[in-house]
C-alpha cells in the first residue's frame, strides 16, 4: 500500500494573510511524486545515479479551500496514466483535522537520457517499466482513513 504524503505548513510557505501561497502547492506536489516513487522502488537518486532525469512537462493546480499556517495536510497521489514513455500523476490535498479537500492537481512527465533524449522506458528500462505497471493506479492512502 502506499502512503500519502504529510506536510505541516511553514511560514514561509504562506503570505501575508497566514494562507499558503500558490506556488507552494506544486512543491508539495513534487515532494509527494518523490515519495510516490521511493515507495514504488524507484527513488529519484537511483533514476540520476542510471543517467537519467525526470522532467515536469506539464503541471496543474487547482486552489478548492485555503490553507493557514500550522496546518497539516496530506497529499494523495495516484499514477493515472502511464503508456511506456510518460507518465501521469494526480494529486489530491486534504486538511489532516478535517479531511476537507484543499486542492487537486496534475504533473506530466517523462524520462530523458543525459544527451535530453525522450527514453522509450518500456524498452530500456524493463525494471522501471514493470514498478510503473505495477503501480499504474495505486492511489496513495491517508492513514487510519
Amino acid at each position: 500500500m502506499i502512503k500519502a504524503t504529510k506536510h505541516k505548513v511553514s511560514y514561509h510557505e504562506t503570505d501575508c494573510m497566514k494562507c499558503v501561497h500558490h506556488s507552494n502547492y506544486i512543491r508539495w506536489f513534487e515532494d509527494a511524486r518523490t515519495d510516490y516513487f521511493e515507495q514504488i522502488g524507484l527513488p529519484y537518486d537511483m533514476i540520476e545515479a542510471d543517467g537519467f532525469m525526470a522532467p515536469v512537462v506539464s503541471v496543474t493546480c487547482e486552489y478548492k479551500d485555503m490553507t493557514c499556517y500550522g496546518e497539516s495536510v496530506y497529499i494523495c497521489t495516484t499514477l493515472t496514466q502511464y503508456n511506456g514513455v510518460g507518465f501521469v500523476f494526480c494529486y489530491e490535498v486534504y486538511g489532516e483535522k478535517d479531511g476537507r479537500l484543499k486542492a487537486t492537481g496534475q504533473t506530466k512527465l517523462c524520462l530523458i537520457d543525459k544527451d535530453k533524449n525522450i527514453v522509450n522506458i518500456k524498452k530500456r528500462l524493463p525494471s522501471y517499466h514493470e514498478r510503473f505497471c505495477a503501480a499504474l493506479g495505486q492511489c496513495a492512502r491517508i492513514p487510519n482513513a
